[in-house]
């Protein structure tokens, strides 16, 4: 994950009213604070891989939470609580900036599990390496969800240190269970405070790792969540097929199918 991301993500906040030139002054003062805390940024990426929590072995499950809420405050959330559920606490924040929109936000502090013999470097170092496509954090977590997350708040610290406000105010809820299908995230935005200001959002987004070699970048515009299904096939049943062996086709369209499934 290269964290020059973040400089994508304040040209994405600076064009959510048109026309950017007259709603944004100096937009190249904002750029200019992401490239000069990058070692900051870097630093913080680094310390949070350094912390995983991995719900499926209830590992850093309150220490998570918390550097979460202190991570938002940092960047200019006004509040942040933790917020109990019957599992892995969760995270919700508010930033007001005064602007008449609000958008909803969505991050996920908890990462999967990992096996350090598989890794190229140590999984929790965050070492900064080079690819053939450039430097590069190597760490659990660096893509998925922690490096997209830092570059997020890279791009509110630049708000922040250059003295301006968003051009929207901001709702987050972060859980700490995402790797083991959120079964306690509807506890979370449940809670009163978080369900009442997340009425007010447009929308939510959570931000992603969607930035190509060349520096192409790209927005997902909706996510069809996870299901679990238990599957039971017989062969032996249907008349046709394996009576006794298991198979497992990746592509369905080349196999007989019962019942078009």
């Amino acid at each position: 994950m290269r964290l020059g991301f973040s400089t994508a993500f304040v040209a994405a906040l600076l064009a959510t009213t048109a026309p950017a030139a007259a709603e944004t002054p100096n937009r190249a003062q904002l750029a200019a604070s992401v490239k000069s805390s990058h070692d900051a940024n870097l630093k913080r990426l680094q310390d949070w891989i350094a912390l995983p929590t991995i719900a499926a072995e209830n590992r850093n499950t309150p220490q998570g939470a918390e550097h979460m809420r202190q991570m938002l405050l940092d960047a200019g959330f006004q509040k942040a609580k933790v917020v109990h559920t019957s599992g892995v606490p969760g995270v919700f924040a508010t930033l007001d900036a005064g602007a008449p929109t609000t958008l909803g936000i969505y991050f996920m502090y908890d990462v999967k599990q990992y096996v350090d013999s598989e890794w190229s470097s140590p999984p929790l170092a965050g070492q900064l390496v080079d690819r053939p496509e450039g430097k590069a954090i190597v760490g659990r977590g660096a893509v998925n969800q922690k490096g997209p997350e830092v570059a997020f708040l890279a791009a509110l610290h630049a708000f922040k240190a250059t003295g301006r406000k968003l051009p929207v105010n901001l709702v987050l809820v972060a859980e700490g269970e995402e790797e083991i299908a959120s079964p306690h995230f509807k506890q979370l935005v449940s809670d009163p405070e978080a369900a009442a200001a997340l009425e007010k959002t447009i929308g939510v987004i959570i931000p992603g790792a969607g930035q190509e070699s060349n520096g192409a970048t790209s927005i997902d515009l909706g996510a069809k969540g996870v299901i679990e299904v238990q599957l039971i096939s017989s062969g032996e049943n249907w008349g046709r097929g394996p009576l006794r062996t298991f198979i497992r086709a990746l592509r369905p369209s080349s196999t007989a199918r019962p019942g078009g499934l």
